[in-house]
């Protein structure tokens, strides 16, 4: 049975990687084709031909797309994420100067989103069927339906145009207070808090209501224990590995969450940084980031499939 196990992990681990490198041949190739030439674009309209052709022979864009492509790849295998068009320095300097603000921002997410989310799960699960589970259900079905930049927006509606409680815009940088932390994060938690949350709390529900229907727990509460006694303390335990999916299938959706909050709120961070690569023709930039974003989005998702395959009683 061990045996077996490991086989699965090693072809879920062996699938992310293939889809992997068949995301990084798409992300090269879908940059390449962005429309509008970058030697060009470096050098303004202005430039001579002779000056464009030299260009784009030093950054190597006269080569046949194949042959950039594997030099890139050699490249990202070896850590070298290259050079900037734009900045004229190593892509690992601009987005290790970024990475950190978004990944701040994704823990502060994840500590309130993953308590706030178990707790309306589990306790939406333990009352199924009452007034309560059904506000949490409506709720929770409300805010999926809706998508992250209509949420990002009417948070600065509300916050910034009406009520004037918090900035429109979230600069990471001159905080002396701890109030100022909470002003600069405010918004763009509270968005990705409602895009994550919400798919958190229906799974987890799911979860744990599985959970109650089995057999054992159905004979605890025929034995006389209570509801709560039942779920807390007989059908939670066994539905860690289903939550612990949960939680990382929920948490994938910061991946697509955050690149649009940081484009709303000008947060710095890799996904902000990203768009703006976009926008000059800073292809290493945009495969590099777009790159990130894949890696931590596989890796969550081979993380739950991990999660669900030791949480299997068919394979223990």
């Amino acid at each position: 049975m061990r045996n077996y196990v490991l086989g699965l992990i090693t072809n879920r681990l062996g699938s992310a990687a293939l889809t992997l490198l068949i995301v990084s041949f798409a992300v090269f190739f879908a940059t390449a084709m962005l429309p509008g030439d970058t030697a060009t674009i470096l050098l303004g309209q202005a430039a001579t031909p002779e000056a464009v052709a030299g260009l784009r022979a030093a950054m190597h864009l006269d080569e046949p797309a194949f042959f950039r492509f594997a030099r890139w790849l050699f490249g990202l295998l070896q850590g070298d994420l290259g050079t900037s068009y734009v900045n004229n320095v190593p892509v690992a300097e601009l987005i290790g100067a970024r990475f950190v603000n978004t990944m701040r921002l994704a823990g502060i997410v994840t500590l309130f989103a993953v308590p706030l989310s178990l707790t309306l799960g589990i306790t939406a699960a333990m009352f199924r069927g009452s007034v309560y589970d059904r506000i949490v259900t409506v709720l929770t079905i409300g805010v999926i339906s809706v998508p992250e930049f209509m949420i990002a927006t009417s948070a600065v509606l509300l916050f910034s145009v009406y009520l004037k409680w918090l900035p429109a815009l979230s600069f990471a940088s001159d905080v002396t207070s701890f109030w100022q932390v909470l002003k600069i994060y405010a918004m763009p938690v509270i968005t990705l808090t409602f895009v994550v949350s919400a798919q958190m709390i229906r799974m987890t529900r799911a979860a744990v209501i599985d959970t109650i229907n089995t057999p054992y727990v159905e004979a605890a509460i025929l034995k006389g224990a209570s509801r709560r006694r039942a779920v807390l303390v007989h059908a939670l335990p066994n539905a860690v590995g289903p939550i612990a999916n949960a939680i990382a299938l929920s948490l994938s959706y910061l991946v697509g969450g955050v690149i649009i909050v940081e484009t709303i709120f000008n947060y710095p961070g890799i996904a902000k940084l990203m768009v703006d690569g976009v926008s000059t023709r800073d292809l290493p930039l945009i495969q590099s980031c777009a790159i990130i974003f894949c890696i931590g989005y596989l890796a969550l998702i081979t993380f739950a499939d991990i999660v669900a395959i030791l949480a299997n009683p068919r394979v223990r």
